[in-house]
């Protein structure tokens, strides 16, 4: 052989349009996706949909997060009738590439439903790389910035003594943060000024609920520890220019944030909030357009975002959102409520710690029912959220157990909202 020629090799073999290679190839054989199943099921209050991406290895599956409880039948229907026969066969090892033409094969994207059903798919690839690895997903994403995640529950209350002594049992439990509403997101219940033959609905009058709110903080504040950070969630409710007056109005008590201050729809407004108020700013819960959060992000409009991962496409992209959010000095706090699935949560949790500018975990307090169901789900220690060192995401799911707690079926009724003339409003 000539001096600095090249040794004779195998030819290496084309790849295949679904990522695998041909007989000509060499190296690894490619693990594919054999299967990919849906799991409905509801063991707490909120209807769940887990995804079960199955392989060709024997043994070797992931699990995802794909609930948008309001409309589990049809992330469901989308994933089985669409995206199952649209990825079977596919390299499991391609996660960026499979996102991405999940994401644009339908031609229309960035939907609830589509994005909800991509992220568990998505998720689930994320669980099997890092079971493949046998490593922790964190670990996969660079490592950990901290030992756990802060959290943050959420206290209510029929008038503001009743939110303060709760708040006080979750102080006395070792959590410093604190979310505190009261007589739930509209405020309390009261007889409003209805007009004759006024639809049913959940009715609230936006002013009332400003002034009792500010009551309630009030009350809190002078009661409970300074230590305890105190949150409060608008969820939307009310109009652009009274949000800035509330905004303005709960300076002094120096909230860790006030959250979804306004409707995606009225997202301009946060600059002039910005203006008028140092209260931080937590939004992005409804967002599923990268535009939503694009600009909030490089006009440092807010101080934490907060998306539910599944409804903005999954781990894929949320991983990239908070490198990009870490730019401009702004933390995550990632959407948790109960209708955050428990595999959900566990995804959040390694974000979490990887993430050199986390914020805070917002945490439901599953019940032990939810973690029979998902065993491995992660527990709290004095007011942290410890990750385990299982290889993915540390979680499971006993299915047999999972399918005696079916989903109900009911219509949303907390949604649909009305100001005290009747009209319909956000919820």
């Amino acid at each position: 052989m000539t001096v600095g020629a090249s040794a004779p090799g195998p030819e290496l073999g084309r790849r295949s349009p679904l990522g695998g290679a041909d007989a000509g190839s060499v190296g690894r054989t490619p693990v594919t996706i054999a299967d990919v199943r849906v799991i409905l099921t509801q063991p707490g209050s909120s209807r769940l949909v887990i995804v079960k991406v199955v392989t060709s290895e024997d043994g070797l599956y992931g699990l995802g997060c794909a609930t948008y409880t309001q409309r589990v039948y049809a992330v469901q229907a989308f994933i089985e009738r669409h995206l199952r026969p649209f990825l079977i066969g596919r390299d499991v090892d391609r996660i960026e590439e499979i996102w991405q033409m999940s994401m644009v094969n339908g031609y229309w994207r960035n939907g609830p439903v589509a994005n909800n059903a991509i992220a568990g798919v998505d998720m689930a690839l994320w669980d099997i790389k890092g079971k493949r690895a046998g490593m922790p997903c964190f670990d996969l994403f660079g490592g950990k910035s901290r030992e756990a995640a802060a959290v943050y529950v959420h206290a209510d209350g029929r008038d503001p003594r009743e939110v303060a002594d709760n708040a006080q049992q979750f102080a006395e439990q070792g959590y410093r943060h604190v979310r505190v509403q009261m007589g739930g997101y509209g405020g309390p219940g009261a007889v409003l000024h209805t007009p004759r033959g006024a639809p049913a609905g959940n009715y609230f009058d936006p002013r009332r609920y400003s002034h009792a709110m500010l009551g309630m903080i009030d009350h809190v504040r002078n009661v409970v520890d300074d230590e305890i950070e105190l949150l409060h969630d608008v969820h939307e409710r009310l109009h652009p220019i009274d949000a800035v007056r509330f905004a303005k109005d709960l300076e002094p008590y120096r909230l860790f944030f006030l959250e979804d201050a306004l409707a995606p729809e009225d997202v301009q407004w946060f600059t002039t909030i910005r203006q008028q108020s140092a209260t931080p700013l937590a939004m992005g819960e409804l967002f599923n357009n990268p535009h939503e959060w694009q600009d909030l992000i490089v006009n440092r409009l807010i101080d934490f975002v907060r998306m539910h991962v599944s409804q903005i496409g999954g781990i894929t992209p949320a991983r990239n959102i908070a490198a990009f959010a870490g730019m401009f000095g702004i933390r995550t706090a990632w959407h948790g409520p109960g209708d955050t699935s428990p595999v959900g949560h566990a995804a959040n949790l390694h974000l979490d710690v990887w993430a050199p500018n986390f914020g805070i975990h917002e945490w439901p307090r599953p019940t032990e029912l939810e973690y029979e169901v998902f065993p491995g789900l992660p527990r709290i220690e004095d007011g942290y959220l410890y990750p385990n060192d299982r290889p993915g995401w540390g979680i499971d799911m006993d299915e047999d157990l999972a399918a005696r707690h079916p989903c109900d079926e009911h219509v949303v009724e907390w949604t649909q909202t009305r100001l005290p003339d009747g009209s319909p409003a956000r919820p």
